[in-house]
């Protein structure tokens, strides 16, 4: 399902150069592979280890993941990111540490991958003259809503480090565009979920839990999400990379419809078949001024700006990500929560 929609493909990213920032990642991952089914020339920015790991682009056929020219380094290294963006013309720049509890744990390399990190492309777009960079926020800048749907101009509150790590790439970007004329867009996806998903994030959690045990442990069953399947949030970025007149944007990826985490454990058992127990798990809260209550998206700009609109209802999504995690056991270990 990594396929470019039709309406994207046309807009010309063939033999166009592209690089791609946390292309290893879940949402990176399903981007790269419908760049490459688009005919871009993709180059992908994976953060160095000791081993050659391709992370989630492991997943992509064996012919497309043969056709990335691959840097590695980290995104705290100016120079390795001026690299890796040489000759390019579009930047999606997705790299982040996105775990809300790691930023509990660990909030300064938090804070430097993903503020100084995002400095460094800035710094470097700058330089290079890119036609557009595409940056990644999240709906977590938000906090608990205010007022829903939310629209591009609610208040921004930090309510995790992690957050607030995003509010300050977020308004970098933003100053980049207004001082220096860098043509960024902000893309803002609300909760993605799907195939390839970490089992750390709640919909693979559940999933992972049921298929095999009696007794699935949950946080707090009450809050509100607005989950957009992840062949529908890479779709909306590739808009956002050859629409015109949307520098200095900000721009929604998000359904429009909220479901409570209980909710959607039960649509998920259901889907499982099996009968199963939810348990709540302390473990599993955040601290309780640092939980997000509702989220819920107003697409209306995505719509307007992009042509935009979410294909997979979550039905579908869950569905299939509910095949993929039945097909894939040895990538999740449902007695270990992994931050």
């Amino acid at each position: 399902m990594d396929a470019a929609p039709d309406h994207i493909a046309t807009h010309g990213f063939a033999g166009r150069r592209v690089l791609v920032t946390g292309a290893g990642g879940f949402i990176g991952s399903h981007l790269v592979g419908q760049l490459v089914s688009a005919g871009a020339r993709v180059s992908v920015f994976l953060r160095y280890t000791s081993r050659p790991d391709f992370g989630l682009l492991g997943f992509l056929p064996p012919d497309a993941k043969g056709s990335l020219e691959v840097h590695r380094g980290d995104l705290r290294d100016e120079d390795a990111i001026h690299q890796a963006m040489k000759g390019n013309e579009i930047v999606f720049h997705l790299g982040a540490l996105i775990a809300i509890p790691y930023s509990y744990l660990h909030p300064r390399e938090v804070v430097e991958t993903n503020v100084l990190g995002t400095l460094n492309v800035l710094m470097a777009a700058r330089a290079h003259g890119l036609e557009r960079l595409v940056h990644a926020s999240t709906s977590e800048v938000y906090g608990s809503a205010l007022n829903v749907p939310m629209d591009e101009s609610h208040p921004l509150q930090g309510q995790s480090p992690y957050a607030a790590s995003k509010i300050g790439a977020d308004k970098l970007v933003e100053s980049f565009a207004k001082s220096f004329g860098v043509p960024a867009v902000t893309v803002r996806p609300f909760n993605t979920y799907g195939p390839r998903q970490s089992a750390r994030a709640v919909i693979p959690s559940i999933i992972s839990q049921a298929l095999v045990k009696d007794e699935v442990a949950i946080g707090d069953t009450t809050t509100k999400r607005d989950f957009t399947y992840a062949t529908d949030t890479a779709a909306g970025f590739l808009g956002a990379a050859v629409g015109e007149g949307l520098a200095g944007e900000t721009i929604h990826l998000g359904t429009g419809q909220a479901v409570t985490i209980g909710d959607l454990a039960a649509e998920i058992l259901k889907i499982v078949g099996r009968p199963v127990r939810l348990k709540s798990d302390p473990e599993r809260f955040r601290p309780a001024d640092s939980e997000v209550r509702h989220l819920l998206s107003d697409n209306t700009k995505a719509r307007r700006l992009l042509g935009w609109e979410p294909k997979v209802s979550l039905q579908e999504g869950l569905a299939e990500t509910v095949a993929w995690v039945r097909n894939h056991p040895d990538h999740f270990d449902p007695d270990r929560y992994t931050l």
